[in-house]
Order: structure tokens, then sequence, then C-alpha cells
């Protein structure tokens, strides 16, 4: 019996979909609507995210226009970006509010590359564990009988061939980070 991996493949992608959200937060000096995605503000007794009660365009390369659907959310959305402490700047005129990023120093851009390596490293030791998950499982099917130690050694080599695969994954994403960063 060969092992299942579909389990670890799964948790795998979670993983690179959760580095790739996180670093979509990172702003590089460009208006993006993704750094957006972590704001909620109270309407209707709920929280909802901004997009859910706004629309939100891009005007230029570093201004974006969200034009609440209730004008009474205006004030909420300021204040929650505010709040978030995202270093971005909000202005708010009677079509909407205006988000401003301004350009990125020197300085900034080293800071946000380093913040961007250690979510890469993060991601990698929450891969790390489900490796060391997932190897033990085999280990523990191959002790009980379930395969054969050939089958064992069989999947222990394909486990870290996905591995590998993975770390490349994250490495190419935080290089693409990295890169718009810099630029």
């Amino acid at each position: 019996m060969t092992y299942n991996f579909n389990d670890f493949k799964k948790k795998v992608s979670e993983g690179v979909e959760h580095l790739s959200k996180e670093l979509s937060a990172i702003h590089t000096g460009r208006a993006s609507s993704a750094i957006l995605d972590g704001i909620f503000i109270e309407s209707y007794g709920a929280m909802l995210s901004v997009q859910h009660v706004a629309t939100i365009a891009n005007e230029d390369a570093r201004t974006l226009r969200i034009v609440p659907w209730e004008k009474a959310n205006g004030k909420e959305i300021e204040k929650a970006i505010n709040n978030a402490n995202l270093g971005i700047s909000v202005s708010t005129d009677d079509a909407g509010l205006r988000i401003f990023f301004p350009p990125l120093t020197t300085e900034r851009r080293i800071s946000f590359t380093k913040l961007v390596r250690d979510k890469v490293e993060s991601a990698r030791v929450t891969l790390k564990g489900v490796r060391e998950q997932t190897k033990n499982d085999i280990i523990s099917a191959e002790k009980d009988g379930d395969m054969s130690e050939d089958e064992k050694t069989r999947s222990l080599e394909d486990l870290q061939k996905f591995v590998d695969e993975a770390n490349n994954n994250l490495d190419a994403i935080g290089a693409k980070k990295e890169k718009e960063i810099m630029s």
C-alpha cells in the first residue's frame, strides 16, 4: 500500500495560499486594494470587510478611491484604516475616501524585504511541521504492518520531493514580492 499524500498536499496548498495573502498586504508603493483585505467595519450589526460595503477603484498608481454604498460607513472605514496603521494616509471628501500610498524610502523597502523573508521562513517552519507529521505517519504505518519497508522508503522519497517542490514555490513567491518591493 502506498501512502496517500492528499492530506499533506492540502495542508501545503493552504500554507502557500496563506503566505500569498499575507504578502499581498505588504504594500509596494503602488496602490492595491489587497491592502484592505484585513480591514473590517461594523455595519448592520455585523463585521464586514471594506470590499463588502464600498466600491474600491484605483485612481492612479498611488491612490485608491473608496466610495461607500452608504455615506454613514465612510467615517467607520476611515477610522478602521487609520487604526490598522498600514503606513498609508486617508482623506475624506463628499464622494468618499482617497487612500494615498506614499513612495517607499530605501529604509522602508529594506524593512519590508525583511518582513517578506520572515513570513516566508514562517511558512517554511509550518511546512517542516507538516512534513514531520506525515513522516511519522509513514513510519508508523510501516511498523503497524500496513506497508512494506520498500514502500516506506519510496513514500519518504516522494515526501521529500513534495517538500522540495513546496519550498521552491515558497521561495518563488517571496522572491517575486521582494522584486516588487525593490522596483
